[in-house]
């Protein structure tokens, strides 16, 4: 089967099958059919999110605090009824605990957490937020809103996954991220078997050329000719049974990336991930409509309107939202809502340590759009908890959704008791 003809013409809503050139590739339109997929979007975008009616009563959040121990991070929110959740904040948080007690805590304090997809918007206005977008925003917003998910999860009896979204994936299946482009192929190829053996991985993505573009002479990019060398033989390593993707960071303009993408396309990748700057849309674009393979994007993306932009206009097959960066679960799938609308897929960047692996699956197991393989960099984390519905191991190339409440793990209490307040500054 042609990659880009994962989905099925139908759940393109409101558009044409003769319109569809594979996965999430339209026709050539006219100005008014192009503005005829922004107000499909447009509706998508307003459709709610959070599953408001598994609450009779208002949850209103008495308390949101942030803790600290050797500096790591975790969020704690109770309810005036005294239901509590807890998050783990991702690691930047050493940088922007500052933004999260000045800038969001006081906005939640008092409000009804039914209200949560309508308070991610509003909370961009408060105190002119959004002149922080980004991931100095999204960081401290999403350890926010995984806390609340976790309280609400524990009142209604759901899972984070299906607080949002009924359950499509109990399992997901994922992809072995690996790094080493600055390393030898010889030595990269040595490192990456070890990472596919760790997990018995099914699924691999590797690095292709440096690490964004202009950058060359920041940071080492590997002896030349690496990216030629290695994109057939990790196909001729692992064979044609393993799934294989390439993720560029930004590093290539469109000549290129399009070179590199028609090699890629050669050795049966699966899709090239960022293969020019992530904020040049019209050049994704180009790259995109020159090659069959899929390109897939998002990390750094920030904004709602910019995935938009991609998504109605071609330059991406496969968004990658963060589900940290980008503020949460709500905001990432109203981007994955989008791609499903115009016949594409989803597949979150996923960040690592802390329990990154654990939010990831979450939002995964929601996905009705989701791509085959998700991405996965390993379980070590510093938090020490228990999950009593799932190992939470890799397991034939798949990892198992925690069913219970919320997240769907306890974490250790006397872990919790170690951390003290971080107040205002």
């Amino acid at each position: 089967m042609n990659r880009r003809n994962f989905l099925s013409n139908s759940v393109i809503t409101g558009l044409t099958s003769s319109s569809i050139y594979g996965l999430g590739k339209l026709a050539p339109s006219s100005e008014e059919a192009k503005n005829s997929k922004y107000e499909l979007l447009d509706k998508v975008l307003q459709r709610p999110i959070l599953r408001k009616e598994l609450f009779a009563d208002p949850v209103i959040i008495e308390s949101l605090e942030l803790l600290e121990y050797e500096g790591k991070y975790l969020c704690r929110v109770r309810s005036k009824d005294g239901a509590e959740g807890l998050s783990i904040s991702h690691s930047s948080m050493n940088m922007l605990y500052p933004i999260f007690t000045n800038a969001l805590q006081p906005f939640f304090i008092g409000k009804d957490a039914r209200e949560l997809d309508l308070l991610l918007e509003k909370v961009y206005v408060y105190r002119l937020n959004f002149r922080l977008s980004g991931l100095a925003l999204g960081i401290p917003l999403a350890t926010i809103e995984f806390a609340i998910l976790d309280m609400l999860g524990h009142i209604a009896g759901r899972s984070m996954g299906e607080l949002i979204s009924e359950i499509n994936h109990p399992e997901v299946a994922v992809y072995q991220a690996t790094e080493y482009r600055e390393k030898s192929v010889e030595e990269s190829l040595e490192l990456i078997k070890r990472d596919v053996a760790e997990y018995n991985a099914h699924a691999v993505k590797i690095k292709v050329g440096g690490l964004m573009f202009m950058t060359k002479d920041m940071y080492a990019v590997g002896p030349p000719g690496r990216t030629e060398t290695m994109i057939p033989l990790i196909r001729e390593t692992f064979g044609d049974d393993m799934f294989l993707y390439a993720d560029a960071n930004g590093f290539y303009e469109v000549d290129e990336a399009i070179r590199v993408g028609r090699l890629l396309e050669e050795y049966n990748y699966g899709f090239f991930e960022e293969p020019v700057h992530f904020d040049h849309y019209e050049e994704t674009k180009q790259v995109s409509d020159e090659l069959k393979l899929p390109v897939a994007g998002g990390e750094q993306e920030y904004s709602i309107h910019g995935f938009r932009w991609l998504v109605a206009n071609d330059g991406l097959q496969i968004v990658q939202p963060d589900t940290y960066y980008f503020g949460g679960m709500i905001r990432s799938l109203k981007v994955a809502r989008m791609a499903k609308a115009m016949g594409k897929l989803c597949t979150p960047h996923m960040s690592g340590g802390g329990l990154g692996y654990l939010y990831m699956i979450h939002f995964v197991s929601g996905l009705s759009n989701a791509a085959a393989h998700h991405e996965f960099k390993g379980l070590r984390t510093h938090v020490p908890f228990e999950c009593e519905t799932s190992s939470l191991q890799v397991n034939d190339g798949k990892i198992k959704v925690p069913t219970g409440p919320g997240s769907g793990i306890t974490i250790d209490p006397d872990f919790v008791k170690k951390h003290t307040l971080v107040r205002d500054h």
